[in-house]
C-alpha cells in the first residue's frame, strides 16, 4: 500500500505534489529546494546555504517515513550552475557520512522559485 508522506518540518510543496511516497520499504521523495520552512524563502548565503537547507528538508521527509540518510540508495542533484559542483560536494558529504548512495548531478536552466540547488532521493529500509 502506498503512503503519502507529509513532513511537518519541511516547506510546503510549491506545486500539486507531496513531499514523498512510501511504497512498502521504499521511499521516493519529491525534489527538495533550500527553502526555509518557517519563512518559505531561501536563506542568505548562496548555493551553500541553499544546499544545506535542502538537505535538512530532505532529512525531514525521510524522517516522516521513519528513515534517514543512511537509508538513501540514490539521489539526483539539480544545480542551476555546474560550477557549484565542488562547493556542494562537501556539504552533501556532511549529511551522508559513510553512506555514499548512487548519485546523478545535472545542470538545469532554471529551478522553481529561482533556486540554485535541488535534491531528490530514493531510500530503502
Amino acid at each position: 500500500m502506498n503512503k503519502v508522506l507529509v513532513a511537518q518540518n519541511a516547506p510546503a510543496a510549491v506545486g500539486p505534489y507531496c513531499h514523498g511516497m512510501q511504497c512498502g520499504n521504499t521511499v521516493y521523495t519529491s525534489g527538495q529546494l533550500g527553502l526555509d520552512p518557517a519563512t518559505g524563502d531561501f536563506p542568505a548565503g548562496g548555493v551553500e546555504a541553499q544546499a544545506t537547507q535542502a538537505l535538512k528538508n530532505l532529512g525531514e521527509v525521510l524522517a516522516a517515513a521513519g528513515m534517514g540518510f543512511a537509508d538513501v540508495v540514490k539521489t539526483t542533484v539539480f544545480l542551476a550552475n555546474m560550477s557549484d559542483f565542488a562547493a556542494i560536494n562537501s556539504i552533501y558529504a556532511e549529511f551522508f557520512g559513510d553512506n555514499k548512495p548512487a548519485r546523478s548531478c545535472v545542470a538545469v536552466k532554471e529551478l522553481p522559485k529561482g533556486g540554485l540547488f535541488e535534491i531528490e532521493a530514493i531510500a530503502v529500509k
